[in-house]
Parts: structure tokens; sequence; C-alpha cells
């Protein structure tokens, strides 16, 4: 779809809806696989998982256990029934929503604040508060791999082929390893401050990083240059999603709008407006709806309270 295409779909396309999620700020969202299910996860220690039905999510379960904020989550690559929770208590949750329980539990050495799963299914990355980032085997739960980093860890992320581990730091910079050996392959200047976020465009053409200085850079995987900036933001950029094609990428920040961008020309396709600062972005796997949660408050009653909701873009306007 071109540009042009693009922007006339979200003309027709472009309403938000809310649903009650949590009872304080949700941190992240997550599509499985399939994309029949929405995960969240939450400064009240839980994960909500929601069922899509046509054009709107319908609550199914709260998963409860983690002792501390739950700070990112994720779905299995490929098994649309298992997700993990990276929580602040020292450890990592692996549920399954078959059974609607907690599978495993993963005692790690300090506050988790990021996680991934493998394309393969058969690793999950944890990294902490302290700059250690862990590498799980999912068949025995047990870590296989632990790397301490001597800079600020922000996200991680393996690349689609997964032959090689990214990781984004205080530093402004990427570090590529290699997979499974953990060697330093390189490390990319790519922002003159705080490097926040990375993720990998579905197609394998390219990988996008989000930075403090405001700017998300969109980088060729194969020759590891930087093609085209995008600027629209104000603010720390925190969150990243492409679109399951490709031609998409929504980025946002501390700005009270969510930037969607055609990827191949950096043009602005639409903004979707936000009353306070944008936590989590996630394209549904299948089809253009964005999932994302902002720091909003329930001001009907107490103006300080958090209203933990999670909210759609780019349902059809007369639904």
């Amino acid at each position: 779809m071109s540009a042009q295409a693009l922007q006339e779909h979200f003309r027709g396309n472009s309403k938000t809806r809310e649903f009650p999620a949590h009872s304080a700020k949700v941190h992240s969202v997550a599509w499985s696989c399939d994309g029949r299910r929405l995960a969240s996860g939450s400064f009240d220690k839980t994960a909500s998982v929601f069922v899509l039905e046509k054009d709107r999510l319908v609550k199914e379960l709260n998963y409860r256990g983690h002792g501390d904020s739950v700070d990112q989550l994720c779905w299995h690559p490929s098994n649309p029934d298992l997700f993990v929770t990276a929580s602040g208590d020292k450890t990592i949750r692996i549920w399954d929503v078959r059974s609607e329980r907690c599978v495993t539990t993963v005692t790690t050495k300090g506050e988790n604040i990021n996680i991934c799963w493998s394309p393969d299914g058969q690793t999950i990355a944890v990294g902490n508060k302290d700059d250690v980032v862990t590498f799980i085997d999912v068949k025995t739960y047990r870590p296989k791999a632990e790397e301490q980093f001597k800079f600020e860890v922000n996200e991680i992320s393996w690349n689609n082929d997964n032959n090689m581990f990214f990781l984004t730091n205080g530093n402004g910079c990427i570090n590529i390893l290699s997979y499974p050996e953990l060697k330093p392959i390189q490390s990319i200047n790519a922002h003159p401050s705080n490097c926040i976020c990375i993720k990998f465009d579905p197609t394998g053409k390219y990988f996008a990083t989000g930075s403090a200085d405001a700017l998300v850079s969109l980088w060729d995987i194969e020759e590891l240059v930087c093609v085209r900036c995008f600027s629209r933001l104000d603010w720390p950029v925190r969150t990243l999603s492409f679109s399951f094609d490709g031609k998409m990428l929504a980025s946002a920040s501390e700005d009270h709008f969510i930037d969607i961008a055609h990827v191949e020309t950096g043009e602005k396709l639409c903004e979707v407006q936000c009353e306070s600062p944008t936590f989590t972005v996630a394209w549904h796997p299948k089809r253009y709806i964005l999932a994302f949660a902002c720091d909003d408050k329930d001001g009907k009653y107490d103006s300080s309270r958090e209203a933990g909701t999670v909210k759609l873009f780019g349902l059809p306007n007369e639904s």
C-alpha cells in the first residue's frame, strides 16, 4: 500500500476505543502471534489478557502472582497460548492461557525491566536494573548464559534470523553480539544521547531505534547504516512498533500524540491523539490496529488516580 492509500485507510478507520484493564498504569502491551489476544502488564503487579472480538477487546483473565510491578511482557513467537512477564520482584513468569495459570517461575538476580523471546522460541532474554542480561532455556527453565554489561542496558532484542543479539544503551549506542556465542560484533554510535528502544521490521529489511534526543532512526539490517530519521516528536522516544507488513512505524513519547510514519518515505500517515504520555505501542500482527497505553488519570473522581486502560486505534469510524 502506498502512503496515499494508507492515509485514505485511516480517514475511515481512525476511531480509538479504551478498555479497562488494571487498577494502576499499564507499562506494556503485546499481541499473541495469531492476533487473537492482547496482554498487558501493569504497575498493579498483574497481567491482563483480552480476546479481540471484531472491533473490541473482551477481558478474559487477570493473571496474579508477581510481588512487584510487571514492567514488560511478550508472547511466544509461534505459540499463541504462552506469554512471559518480567517483574521488579526478581522473577519472570511464563503463563499459559489455555490452563489460565503460571507454568513456571524463574528466579533471577535482579529487578527485571526488559524481556524478549527469541524468534526460534527456544530462549528468553531478560535484562535487569543492574545491566545484567540472563538467557533462559525454555526447555529447562534454567539460565544458560549471563552477561554483565558496563553500560546502561535499555531495550534488548534478537534479529529475525536469531543469529545476532542487539542492545540499546545509555551512551546512545547499539551493541550487536553474535548469538549464541555472545561475542561483540559491532557497536554503532546511533544517537548523541540515551538510545532507549529498538524494534525489528517483520519483513527483515530494517530495524528502528528511538532515543532521548526525540529522534527515531531507521537502519538497514544488511548494511547497518541509518537510512532515515523521523523527527516529529519533541520528547524522548519510549516505544516503537512496526506494522505486520513493515509499511508503517508507530512511535510515542511524552508528546500527546503517537506518530504513525510511512517507513519507505518517512511521510506522516496520521497522528493518534492522546491526553497524556504513552508508555507502550503494539501493532496487531495481521490488521492495521494499534494497541497502546498512556499515563491516563481517572479524572471523574480523583485526578491523581491512574486509569489503567488499554486502547485500540484504527477501528472503523462507524463501529
